[in-house]
């Protein structure tokens, strides 16, 4: 004689691990939205800095040359380009734009020189080497150079690949949201 026993205990067992789990990442993604909302919390997924969690630490002096900040870029032809090839990632700046991770490079009055890498004042940027294209072949056209203007910046990063103001020029001051700061990341 065959016994009927029910299935359903044993699958609910199966089904309670998958329920945890699923509760327990909306419960992170809801705090990480939470605390980017009022904590400064960002997540970098790009390579130019670390992966990971990055919080934005208030600024209470004037920006200068060595700060690492997070920046709005603005919505100039060259950063909107960038946007539609995906070197931006979408997000909460004016422009739909995501925020940036970049070290300033050069603040107002200074003058920038672009070759095939960048001088600030006549002393080299390292790591500042150009690329004629980008991964998918497409021409990168570099920033003209010359003086700074007053209340920009100059961004860069030593990331080879990156994206910075070697191609889309200085920023405004207003856009810098913050020092960035590394909460738990990694480099790969």
């Amino acid at each position: 004689m065959m016994s009927h026993i029910s299935s359903t205990p044993a699958a609910a067992r199966q089904r309670r691990p998958a329920l945890v789990l699923l509760a327990v990442s909306c419960g992170v993604a809801l705090g990480v939205i939470f605390g980017g909302s009022i904590g400064g919390l960002r997540i970098n997924t790009t390579p130019s800095e670390p992966l990971g969690l990055w919080r934005v630490a208030a600024l209470d002096r004037p920006v200068q040359v060595g700060d690492l900040v997070f920046v709005c870029p603005p919505k100039t032809d060259a950063v909107s380009e960038g946007f539609q090839r995906g070197y931006l990632r979408s997000g909460l700046c004016p422009g739909g734009f995501g925020s940036l991770i970049k070290t300033v490079a050069a603040v107002g009055g200074q003058r920038i020189e672009i070759a095939s890498h960048v001088t600030v004042d006549g002393r080299p940027i390292a790591s500042s080497s150009l690329v004629s294209q980008d991964g998918q072949g497409r021409p990168l056209r570099p920033y003209v150079g010359g003086k700074i203007p007053a209340g920009f910046v100059f961004l860069h990063s030593p990331f080879p690949g990156s994206w910075d103001s070697r191609y889309f020029g200085p920023v405004p001051v207003s856009g810098v949201l913050g020092l960035a700061r590394q909460v738990l990341t990694y480099a790969p």
